[in-house]
């Protein structure tokens, strides 16, 4: 196979001579988020009504808060870190050497929460007030539209603090097992809340998810107690039963909830919660267990009564809605709505009476973000991949002609933040650029220029990085990056480490600036001497329907048929030593370095699987249903995914896995029955639990774990 598309690029080329400065540990774990991260605006927030900005500053070791101006490089100093404190000092809280997160009301007044205190800043008065004042048990706090409300939970319950004072508690559930005002679905379909106030501040939409009829999970903690202590969580696995949901709309005038009547299987999912202008109705989407046809539906929110269906999809594999409906300002009746209907996420004009949509954009690429509207709602502003997959540009569509205009200029990723006046905040990084932030107007002009970063890590003796593109026997394009050890001689022979996700919702290759934990480990495995590669296979996003559920059933096998084509385009190029491969991955990519270890006849020598699935028929239900189909109706392909049923293949082969022993989203059940069954089997498996550790290592530990990581490659391979 011929690479069609390369960039060779030496990065960080800021010093003639090397350095010679190794990643540490240290660097990789705390020093990649933050001294050797791009420089980028501190806390950046567009002020409400203004065409200014506010961001965090320093001033010699204190932070300042400060205002700056779209049309003007002038600054102005709007509250300093001490003056902050000496204020709070009334309310007898105190506050730490970082400015904390602001709220806008208005261009004059702004909020901060300090442990469950929210005050009120009068810029022109310089006076700090207390707006609300919440439990200290308090969680899930949501502030209203126009911040004269706040909506929280405590324990499974749901309350609303007034800023009159008046303290309502609207739900009282008795049932440990019934939870209200949370994120429901395990987070999946887009779902980061549960809790939904209406535009206009007077209604409060929220799940109520009963949890009663979902199998008890333990979750033990060795580390507080003697004995250890068990805590039960809800964990519906794939083919158990899941939890039923309903949602209420509270009326904060009349001190009233209406539920929803949303009739359909007690086990549909229901997500997208939008309310419609003028907060006159709601909308949201079901979707059926089986995760291939849902329904967007409209309610009226006083009565609880279903109005009329707005937008159906069904689909022979899966159909996944994760965004809400975007209203279109001044058009109460219009709203865009995105979908992959044609293959491709796009986005589909539709009216409130249900009639037929009209598809605005078109074509072999995705819709990625949606960013807002023009002042005069004629045009809307999206992110996307129309230029190329691995970079991301502002866009424009009209909405009377469906024309699409790029406004974003410079190779690579842009990041844009917008306010109402449609200025827009871009955050540039590419391959070469660290980070630049700039102002630009709706045509494309940059108006000026915030902040460049300077190289974090140009002290660094830094490995060749190349971005590379493949295909495979069917011209199917894969996109991948090499690190290459600094020196490299493509004439010698050298270890190689792919690192792997190749789950869904992910994109590894990015024409970006390389930072982050596992960027940093990738270059500091170059420096010891390892080529590292990354690729993105099929089931990964932003390739559009058929590539992102090719995997549909069979999760792990097109996947590892993919990666391996990205091995053998490796050792094609002549300086992979093929008998010195490894692989390492987290989560999801612990399954697949655990699959590609033991499913792909001794290529790979060393696998380090960190968090990993070995059998789907133990994860979450909403998730593996999606990607594999029940249990019962998808026999094969479980346990032709299943890792217990590979234990065998362990012979002379290097395997660590870690895993953490409180981790609520892959079990710790997961590796514990691998390790069981090759102890059974007298197989070899270096195993280290690291004790109660989530989902992602934390704390003190995670130098201990990148420790470990590192040594096992530098031991074996």
């Amino acid at each position: 196979m011929k690479s069609i598309f390369i960039t060779a690029l030496l990065l960080f080329t800021s010093t003639i001579f090397s350095q010679n400065k190794i990643f540490t540990t240290s660097d990789i774990t705390s020093g990649s988020y933050s001294t050797l991260a791009p420089q980028k605006i501190s806390k950046f927030q567009w002020i409400p009504g203004a065409d200014s900005y506010s961001f965090i500053d320093k001033e010699t070791t204190n932070d300042v808060l400060k205002r700056g101006f779209v049309k003007s490089d002038k600054k102005e100093i709007i509250l300093r870190l001490e003056d902050l404190a000496s204020l709070l000092r009334k309310y007898k809280t105190g506050i730490d050497n970082k400015f904390p997160e602001i709220i806008w009301i208005n261009s004059g007044e702004f909020l901060i929460e300090i442990n469950n205190q929210w005050f009120e800043y009068d810029i022109k008065t310089r006076e700090l007030s207390q707006k609300f004042s919440l439990p200290e048990e308090a969680d899930n706090a949501e502030l209203s539209p126009d911040k004269k409300n706040i909506a929280f939970t405590i324990a499974n319950d749901l309350y609303v603090i007034r800023e009159t004072g008046e303290f309502i508690q609207v739900t009282d559930t008795r049932n440990p097992d019934i939870i209200n005002g949370q994120a429901a679905h395990r987070r999946e379909f887009g779902i980061e809340d549960g809790i939904f106030w209406s535009d206009d501040s007077k209604k409060l939409a929220f799940y109520r998810i009963d949890q009663s009829m979902v199998t008890d999970y333990p979750i033990i903690d060795f580390t507080g107690s003697y004995p250890a202590k068990t805590k039960f969580i809800k964990y519906p696995m794939a083919g158990q039963q899941s939890h039923e949901v309903r949602i209420g709309i509270y009326d904060i005038g009349r001190g009233k909830t209406t539920w929803l009547d949303t009739k359909g299987p007690k086990d549909q999912y229901l997500a997208n919660i939008t309310w419609g202008p003028e907060s006159e109705n709601i909308c949201l989407t079901h979707i059926n267990r089986d995760q291939n046809h849902y329904i967007l539906k409209r309610y009226d929110p006083l009565s609880g009564k279903f109005l009329n269906d707005l937008f159906e999809e069904k689909e022979e594999r899966y159909a996944e809605p994760l965004h809400p409906l975007y209203f279109i300002p001044g058009q109460n009746e219009k709203f865009l709505w995105l979908s992959e209907k044609d293959g491709f996420t796009h986005y589909y004009l539709c009216n409130i009476n249900g009639s037929e949509s009209l598809q605005l954009t078109r074509g072999e690429w995705v819709v990625t973000e949606h960013i807002g509207f023009s002042k005069n709602a004629d045009e809307v502003f999206f992110t996307g991949t129309k230029e190329s997959v691995l970079e991301r540009h502002l866009y424009s569509a009209s909405l009377a002609k469906s024309k699409i205009r790029k406004i974003t200029d410079g190779k690579g990723v842009h990041n844009i933040r917008m306010n109402e006046q449609s200025w827009f905040l871009d955050e540039w990084e590419s391959s070469e650029i660290p980070l630049v932030s700039r102002i630009i107007s709706p045509d494309g002009k940059i108006v000026r220029e915030i902040m460049r970063s300077e190289n974090p890590v140009a002290k660094f003796d830094l490995p060749g990085i190349e971005l590379v593109s493949f295909k495979n026997e069917d011209n199917i394009k894969f996109y991948g990056r090499i690190y290459t050890p600094p020196g490299f001689n493509p004439e010698k022979k050298y270890p190689m480490i792919v690192y792997l996700y190749g789950g869904p919702h992910d994109q590894q290759i990015l024409d970006e600036w390389q930072y982050g934990k596992y960027q940093f480990w990738s270059m500091r495995m170059a420096q010891a001497g390892y080529v590292v590669f990354t690729m993105d296979n099929r089931g990964s996003e932003n390739r559009g329907k058929e590539f992102e559920q090719a995997t549909f059933r069979q999760l792990g096998t097109i996947e590892m048929r993919d990666q391996m084509t990205g091995v053998r385009y490796m050792i094609n190029r002549g300086f992979v030593d093929p008998a010195r491969v490894g692989v390492f991955g987290w989560s999801y990519g612990g399954f697949m370095a655990t699959t590609m270890l033991l499913r792909t006849d001794d290529i790979f020598k060393v696998a380090v699987g960190g968090g990993a699935v070995i059998d789907w028929a133990m994860y979450e239900i909403m998730y593996t249903e999606r990607y594999m189909d029940k249990p019962r109706t998808n026999k094969e392909g479980y346990e032709k995914a299943c890792l217990l049923n590979y234990v065998g293949n362990l012979e002379g082969k290097k395997l660590l896995l870690v895993h953490g022993t409180s981790d609520p989203t892959v079990v710790w059940q997961q590796t514990l029955v691998f390790a069981n069954k090759a102890a059974d089997m007298n197989k070899p498996l270096d195993y280290f639990p690291y004790v109660g550790q989530p989902h992602g290592i934390k704390g003190k530990k995670i130098n201990h774990l990148w420790n470990k990581i590192t040594n096992y490659f530098l031991d074996n391979l």
